[in-house]
């Protein structure tokens, strides 16, 4: 059972999502999240209409916060600024296209609020269903990714890119964050293994989009998750 006292911060970081932010809230809505819950949406400096859009959606009472970056930092930034001010006792992460899906989260929630889990990884490797659009390449590289980060963290992640991170936040409090963009990834991954935290995957479906339909991670990306996996790793390595 979860504590009365519980609430889960579902952060959105948000660049240039005009035509998918509004489906995506309204999707979380539409689940019937087991549990209170606040949106607190990030917007990183975005060139169209998405703050416009997310302005609505806090004048509807459809998000609960809103959080404008005026310079574009990166996704790992937009979900610092979104731990800092959420309220929630749960952190969930919510990228604001439709490659993921809210309505997976009830089985993603449970662990936590169960206790049987600090943090919860969402994987579209467990279940092969999910990746039958995914290009080869990508599914490639974000295996390469999550065999180097278990290498350097101890754990065995199917899928350590993945945007579904469910955690509670007092488990992180001690620890810093600082990649800016897609290096959050393996560096929050990091940060978990240091902890020592009880960490388990569940599946979870998965609609890949192309680089024309919006997908912004790039190469650069990659060789910077490489570095940082690397890094982290040596830092623990010495005791860090």
């Amino acid at each position: 059972m979860n504590k009365p006292a519980d609430l889960v911060s579902i952060i959105i970081p948000c660049f240039n999502e005009e035509k998918t932010i509004n489906e995506v809230v309204g999707r979380i809505h539409a689940v019937g999240v087991p549990i209170d819950y606040e949106i607190v949406v990030v917007d990183d400096c975005s060139t169209d209409n998405s703050v416009q859009m997310a302005e609505i959606l806090l004048t509807k009472r459809l998000i609960n916060k809103l959080e404008v970056h005026k310079k574009n930092f990166g996704k790992g930034a937009a979900i610092r600024t979104g731990i800092e001010v959420s309220s929630g006792s749960i952190i969930l992460i919510q990228d604001a296209d439709l490659e993921y899906s809210p309505a997976d989260y009830p089985i993603l929630l449970a662990p936590i609020l169960e206790g049987t889990a600090q943090v919860v990884y969402g994987s579209r490797y467990i279940s092969p269903v999910s990746l039958k659009d995914v290009p080869y390449h990508r599914t490639l590289a974000n295996k390469f990714l999550t065999k180097l980060s278990n290498f350097f963290t101890g754990l065995a992640l199917t899928d350590m890119e993945t945007c579904y991170k469910i955690f509670r936040k007092q488990a992180l409090e001690t620890q810093t964050l600082t990649e800016n963009r897609f290096g959050f990834e393996p560096e929050f991954t990091a940060l978990v293994a240091r902890q020592k935290l009880k960490v388990i995957e569940l599946p979870i479906s998965y609609l890949p989009r192309t680089k024309t339909e919006g997908k912004k991670i790039g190469l650069k990306d990659g060789f910077r998750a490489i570095w940082v996996i690397v890094f982290c790793g040596l830092q623990r390595s010495k005791g860090f």
